[in-house]
């Protein structure tokens, strides 16, 4: 079954075509950082705008990279939400709109499914059962996964996500747009033994992640400073090494909570260097592994959403021809597929 896959719930234009049979036949992505750098942050409106000119032409494009002609398609996946309204829409529209002139089934897809999914697309991908960490701008999330659909929430950020608060963080320390690889590069050059910043909600039971009060300290104490490219980097580091830290232990506990020894990275955040070596030697001590997709698809992608969008066709799944997008949508709304 050759799938369409398109996403668009924020400021990047992923598109890409899977085949159930040849897997990842195609993909391509139109980043928007250029268009938003000069205001410090999406523009939802801008968003929404590129958008409308890109999605088209890079459907064009991987056609063309793939080898085959848009009537081949047999199903079309497209991001339905969480995600800006607008963005969403202009997917919808397309996607829907494409799926009705090729007499094709389409599906919404849920954008932090795509990411859940996307290590299924690599060479030695996870098997069911697994524990995901999911960290991207807008969403942090454990989730325990027993099968497409089966998703129990473990613990969730209750303010800021940790991809959030490293944009913030970044854009308060006068870094440039956009501000999470930004501040994780500088933190390279910084001293980790510095200052030691706070693990939010550490001192609890529980799995839920909060990174507000974190970005507070960072700021609190960067404002006592000179703002020297050193003491820049200080802080830098240790506000990295306080939420990579965090994270760590929030997936000691999901792990040892549901008594699994497989554990899922995706999203943005999961780039991140740090954080993986971490979670590497977290998984060595626990005898376990840790799967990440590629890092070209640790940030929104069609390819993602053109694999979950497989899985829930080939069970059947269809949209009807409203057009339906939802900014917010629970993960664990979803209904099981196997």
């Amino acid at each position: 079954m050759l799938i369409l896959g398109i996403e668009t719930s924020c400021d990047e234009t992923g598109v890409a075509l899977y085949d159930s049979g040849r897997g990842l036949l195609a993909h391509a992505l139109h980043s928007q950082i250029v268009l938003h750098a000069e205001y410090g942050g999406v523009v939802p409106e801008l968003a929404s705008r590129d958008h409308v000119r890109k999605t088209l032409p890079l459907v064009r494009e991987i056609c063309r990279q793939a080898g085959i002609t848009p009537r081949q398609v047999e199903g079309v996946a497209y991001t339905r939400g969480p995600g800006l309204i607008g963005a969403l829409l202009v997917g919808a529209a397309i996607g829907r709109s494409l799926a009705w002139t090729w007499q094709v089934p389409a599906i919404g897809v849920h954008h932090m499914e795509g990411h859940l999914l996307a290590p299924m697309l690599e060479p030695d991908p996870p098997t069911f059962p697994f524990v995901a960490l999911l960290v991207s701008g807008g969403h942090s999330l454990l989730v325990e996964v027993d099968g497409v659909g089966r998703y129990r929430i473990l613990g969730e950020s209750v303010d800021d996500a940790a991809g959030e608060a490293f944009d913030k963080t970044a854009k308060l320390l006068g870094l440039p747009y956009p501000g999470g690889p930004a501040l994780a590069k500088l933190a390279e050059q910084g001293d980790p033994r510095r200052f030691t910043f706070p693990r939010p909600m550490t001192d609890r039971p529980g799995c839920d992640f909060s990174f507000s009060g974190l970005k507070t300290a960072a700021i609190s104490t960067w404002r006592t400073l000179e703002p020297t490219p050193e003491n820049q980097a200080d802080v830098a580091r240790a506000f990295e090494e306080a939420v990579v830290e965090t994270l760590v232990i929030k997936c000691r506990r999901a792990l040892q909570a549901t008594r699994l020894n497989r554990l899922v990275v995706a999203g943005g955040v999961g780039a991140n260097r740090r954080l993986r070596e971490r979670l590497r030697q977290l998984s060595t001590e626990l005898g376990g592994q840790v799967f990440y997709p590629r890092l070209e698809f640790c940030t929104d992608n069609g390819a993602m959403i053109a694999y979950a969008g497989w899985r829930r066709l080939a069970a059947g799944q269809r949209e009807g021809t409203m057009i339906e997008v939802a900014p917010r949508w629970p993960l664990d709304s979803l209904t099981a597929v196997d």
